[in-house]
This record gives structure tokens, sequence and C-alpha cells, in this order.
């Protein structure tokens, strides 16, 4: 029964992945209707309610104690399952705002159109880059359906990520930048995930010198984390100014 528990769960989590998907998809796209009686602090909520916890169930000591409870080659699906009910619930309780700032028609529509599409583009192939299905719990679980004990997960810098550390966040960055209808509603998604955008690469950084040590800050040295970012966190590091860290861990 718990094999066939687990075989449930992970098929669960992966159709409510598609779904969920499938609806930021069209939410990003052509956002929510305008109401009488939207509320902006409650989209601020909405947005924070997706921003938080995906960083916060990444940090390890928070992973360590969930994992008592929750077997590791589950967590990815138990972090990929809140991720999705934190969106649906964004999409089912987001209030659209009549106030506009720009309605872009024509050519500008269209090159706007065309660079939510390349986004999109963009981010799976970042993903796959990392793989895509450590992203969703999918890899550590098919381990587990082979009754096979996952290999070490280590970092090898590919395609984009040998130019930029975060291809991802910059890629989810113009999923919300590039709108031809920004409505104030969208300005406070906007900025919420801009933020978190900002934040999470940072502390990705943090937890990856944490995991991978000495290897990782070599690479934050040599490649910028954004682009023409001549200082701060996201630049690049000079060995010196890298935060100490336990140089022979090795993420997992």
């Amino acid at each position: 029964m718990a094999r066939l528990a687990g075989w449930v769960v992970g098929i669960g989590t992966h159709l409510l992945f598609a779904f969920t998907v499938w609806h930021l998809f069209w939410f990003l796209k052509d956002g929510r209707a305008s109401s009488d009686h939207g509320s902006l602090w409650i989209d601020l909520a909405l947005a924070l309610l997706f921003a938080v916890p995906h960083s916060v169930l990444l940090y390890p000591a928070v992973r360590r104690a969930l994992t008592r409870s929750i077997p590791p080659a589950f967590y990815g699906l138990f972090y990929c399952v809140v991720t999705c009910v934190s969106l649906l619930m964004l999409f089912a309780g987001w209030q659209g705002s009549d106030i506009v700032l720009w309605d872009l028609q024509g050519g500008l529509r269209v090159g706007v159109m065309a660079g939510f599409y390349t986004s999109w583009g963009a981010l799976f192939y970042s993903l796959y880059l990392t793989g895509l299905g450590y992203q969703t719990g999918l890899t550590p679980w098919l381990y587990w359906v082979r009754r096979e004990k996952p290999p070490r997960r280590e970092f090898h810098p590919a395609g984009a990520y040998r130019f930029i550390r975060h291809p991802v966040y910059i890629s989810f960055m113009g999923l919300v930048w590039f709108t031809p209808h920004m409505s104030l509603d969208h300005v406070v998604l906007t900025g919420v995930w801009t933020l978190y955008l900002f934040m999470g690469s940072y502390l990705k950084d943090r937890r990856l010198e944490y995991f991978l040590g000495t290897s990782y800050r070599q690479y934050e040295a040599e490649v910028t984390g954004f682009p023409l970012m001549p200082f701060g966190p996201l630049a690049r590091r000079p060995l010196a100014a890298s935060s100490d860290g336990t140089a022979s861990r090795i993420a997992a």
C-alpha cells in the first residue's frame, strides 16, 4: 500500500504541476478583469503567499527539519505541491484593477508579447540545463520508483550558466515584466515578484556556497549573477568577499 500511495503522490503531483503551469501562462498573459471591489492589499498578500514559502522551504535548516517527517525522495514533490497550491490560490483570489499604466497596441504590443513568449522558452531551457526533474521532484521520485539510491547532485555550468548564474530567475522576471497591459494590480505582482527574484537569487547563491563550497565560490568569482551588475551580491564576487562555508559539502 505504501508503494501504491507513493505512485499516486508522484503522478498526482505532476498532473497538478501541468495544470498549474497552464493556468499560470494565461494568468500572466491575460491578467484579471477589473473589479469594483478589488483590493490591492489582497493582491499583495497573495503575491507574498507564493514568494515566501518558495524560498523558506529551500532553506537548509527548514529542509532538514521537514525531512524528519517527509522522506527525502518525496521532498521535491512536497515542495512542488506547495508551490502549485499557492499559485492556484493566487489565481482564485486575485483582484483586478481598472487603473492602467499602459495598454500597448500595434508594433509595441507585438514586441512585448514576443518578449513574453521568449521568456517562457528561456525559462524551460534554463530549467532543462539544471534538471527540470529536480525542480518538480520527478527525478528523486523516479529513483524511488526504481528502488535505487539517487546519485549526488553536482553543479556543472553549461549553456547560459556559463555567462550568468541565474538564468531561471531572469527568465521568470520576463514573464511578469513583458505585458502589454500594465494595470495597477499587475504592478503589485511585478514589484513583489521582482524583489523576490533578486532576493531568491541571493539566497540561492548562499545555499550553493553552503552545499558546494569552494567550487561554487570560484564560479561566483568568474560569472555574474545578473547581466550588467557592476557591484553587489549578484555581481561577480571575488573569492575574498565570499562568505565562509563548508567547502566539502555536496548538494544532494
